[in-house]
């Protein structure tokens, strides 16, 4: 089955904007210490993938970011230092959850738990 090109253009520029926006997501992750910059370059790339190959280069070819980028797309490699950045970023996130929120034991429980998945999922990724 065939897509209309009207609904092909509209699906790439909704990549487009999440591109944007999840660039935009890591620019800010860059200057706020408990929000993550390296998941928000990942999907970026995503996206640009599918909607614009030139920024998806461009990302790529980046001297700073291009490598962790390149390394995760092709081997899922993740460096150190991101993982360590992203359990503190983590635990950070917990503590101030709990202490802003105050939650109820159940939602305490629940939240620390998908937390500490994702953690552990992190801490198993390949290291460069």
């Amino acid at each position: 089955m065939k897509i209309a090109p009207a609904f092909e253009n509209a699906k790439r520029i909704l990549l487009l904007v999440m591109g944007l926006l999840m660039l935009l997501l890591a620019l800010v992750g860059a200057f706020l210490p408990i929000m993550p910059t390296t998941i928000f370059l990942i999907l970026a790339a995503w996206f640009f993938a599918r909607s614009s190959p030139a920024l998806e280069r461009k990302l790529l070819e980046h001297p700073k970011f291009g490598p962790v980028l390149r390394n995760w797309r092709d081997r899922g490699v993740m460096p150190r230092r991101a993982k360590l950045l992203a359990a503190g970023g983590i635990a950070t996130g917990y503590v101030l959850f709990i202490l802003i929120y105050a939650p109820g034991l159940t939602l305490a429980v629940a939240i620390a738990a998908a937390m500490g998945a994702i953690a552990v999922w992190i801490a198993l990724r390949p290291e460069d």
